[in-house]
């Protein structure tokens, strides 16, 4: 049995009178590169932001590596890392200082934390730009900054809101092949995205979510059957808009 990294179990959240997230329940299991596909509005990154403790939500629970976000926070916070779809970075940092931030944050050991940073500084091609202000990154290369910073403590659960806008195809590349390293070793790749082709390429479990409610879930090729995974999710729309 396949140890599970992430349980989300009857998530409810709402937005005043608007229901974002309905009763919705999944598991993300060690060696996952679990991909979450819907419309916008749909609930993805609501879900992904109460996942990582950013959000609070009034129904349901939330377990990492079996411990509750309600309940251990910051135990939860310390085995995820999280990228959303336009990382806030501290503009007034150096590239450089800000990976330092993160190492601190995570108490990452100095000498550990320096050869993660040169080994995925090279992979993605910015180890040159790690002097210069964050402010004068483009959207690529903070995005970039942002993954390298979120490698650094190793984390268990990898939460990422379409982290592969703003890259260029290298660097693309790249991550996918981190992510099947980081799955290889035990962890566990969450994802939202609008790119099907990615997502069918990628990932070994799919969820589609629609109107805050999962429509499908599990293993990819259960999901799309015989069709492609762009045919399941635009029947989906389809009936809905029956």
């Amino acid at each position: 049995m396949q140890e599970k990294v992430l349980e989300i179990r009857r998530l409810t959240k709402r937005y005043g009178d608007k229901l974002a997230v309905d009763d919705l329940s999944l598991d993300v299991c060690a060696g996952d590169i679990y991909g979450f596909i819907g419309q916008n509005g749909a609930g993805k990154t609501t879900t992904l932001r109460a996942v990582t403790g950013v959000l609070a939500f009034e129904g349901g629970d939330i377990l990492i590596d079996g411990n509750s976000v309600r309940e251990r926070p910051v135990l939860c916070k310390r085995m995820t890392a999280y990228i959303p779809d336009n990382p806030d970075l501290y503009e007034y940092l150096t590239g450089i200082q800000y990976l330092n931030f993160m190492g601190d944050m995570f108490e990452v050991p100095k000498d550990m934390r320096r050869e993660r940073i040169e080994t995925y500084a090279g992979m993605f091609r910015i180890s040159g730009d790690l002097g210069s202000l964050v402010s004068s990154y483009s959207h690529g290369m903070k995005q970039k900054l942002a993954i390298i910073g979120a490698l650094l403590h190793e984390p268990k659960l990898m939460v990422l809101d379409e982290p592969f806008v703003g890259l260029d195809p290298e660097a693309a590349f790249k991550l996918k092949e981190v992510f099947r390293s980081m799955c290889a070793a035990g962890s566990a790749i969450f994802f939202s995205t609008h790119v099907l082709d990615v997502a069918e390429k990628l990932c070994n479990k799919i969820a589609i979510i629609k109107g805050g409610k999962l429509i499908a879930s599990g293993n990819i090729e259960d999901v799309r059957g015989d069709e492609s995974l762009e045919s399941v999710f635009m029947e989906v729309l389809e009936n809905d808009a029956r």
